[in-house]
């Protein structure tokens, strides 16, 4: 059977599976907003993987688009727009800012973007914070109502999903393999006629989008949100420590990244308070310093060696002769 075929086949056991999930298993409502948790952080992840991982595009600020999203949507539902509507328009909300920043931020390359990207996401959050008469200041938004559970649940399910087909498509498309220039070379792509800058953007509309739609699904879940919660520092820099522990520029490698981070955040919250930015930046210095690839990329190798063919005896020399 072919690789191709394979990974399909797993995947649609997979997407099986966690739709079952709500009528199999026991103490469902703690399980399913366990897995909630890691589906929208999948997606979260994924979404800064198309920029950061596919097109190397380190971002610092992608919680801005998060925070953007989550706060159309619940601006937009207090209105008594329906959640159908509010949240594919905190996406878009989302996709029209990143078309404001991206082609000058672009200009800059290496630290510097990164530095920029770092501005703009506290740039956004400070506004979120001292705009009160919309955004409601430090005292955030509180959401009146919310579906329950597993409407919760199948919403999260569904945005994991479409994140990973948008990924597949894109390493399998002309477009993946621009970003795929790009990441490896930006000059010797735009000397083969890459228009770079042009893809950068459209790799940043596409990851600003999916973070959109995850800051909604990410506020009707909580029921409140506020600039710390939704435009910290500290949610960017999570989107960046869940590909590169699962494997960067790969797309099981996020959702991998995903289910590790919310497990370690989970025991983290239950037994030592305030340590979870110590624990994951020990992860993440591991990860780079012994399998820069990350897990993904640790278990190609194994599989690599398991398959590899062995090397014919070395015969000594007169061995048989006579």
């Amino acid at each position: 059977m072919p690789a191709t075929v394979r990974k399909l086949v797993a995947g649609l056991v997979l997407l099986a599976a966690a739709a079952a999930v709500p009528a199999v298993v026991p103490g469902w409502e703690y399980a399913l907003d366990t897995l909630f948790i890691v589906y929208l952080y999948g997606a979260l992840a994924l979404g800064w993987n198309i920029l950061g991982g596919f097109a190397g595009q380190i971002s610092f600020g992608h919680a801005a688009f998060v925070g953007i999203g989550a706060y159309a949507t619940a601006l937009l539902a207090g209105r008594g727009i329906p959640l159908w509507l509010a949240i594919p328009a905190g996406g878009l909300l989302a996709a029209a800012f990143s078309l404001a920043i991206g082609p000058p931020t672009f200009r800059l390359r290496g630290p510097y973007f990164a530095i920029a990207t770092i501005g703009i996401g506290e740039a956004t959050r400070l506004i979120a914070l001292n705009w009160t008469a919309l955004t409601g200041g430090a005292s955030g938004l509180t959401l009146a109502f919310a579906p329950g559970i597993v409407p919760q649940y199948y919403g999260a399910l569904a945005l994991c999903t479409g994140a990973v087909l948008l990924s597949w498509w894109i390493v399998t498309s002309r477009f993946g393999m621009a970003l795929a220039a790009i990441r490896s070379d930006p000059e010797a792509a735009a000397t083969l006629g890459v228009q770079t800058t042009i893809a950068k953007t459209q790799a940043l509309l596409l990851s600003a989008f999916v973070c959109g739609l995850g800051g909604g699904v990410y506020a009707i879940h909580y029921l409140f949100i506020s600039p710390d919660s939704v435009f910290g520092f500290s949610l960017s820099i999570s989107l960046i420590i869940m590909p590169i522990v699962g494997g960067i520029g790969t797309v099981a490698g996020p959702v991998l990244g995903s289910v590790i981070y919310t497990f370690i955040r989970e025991q983290l919250e239950a037994n030592f308070q305030n340590l979870d930015l110590l624990a994951f930046g020990l992860l993440l210095m591991a990860i780079v310093l012994f399998e820069p690839l990350g897990l993904i990329g640790a278990f190609d190798r194994f599989t690599r060696k398991r398959t590899a063919p062995m090397p014919p005896p070395v015969r000594s020399a007169g061995a048989g002769d006579g």
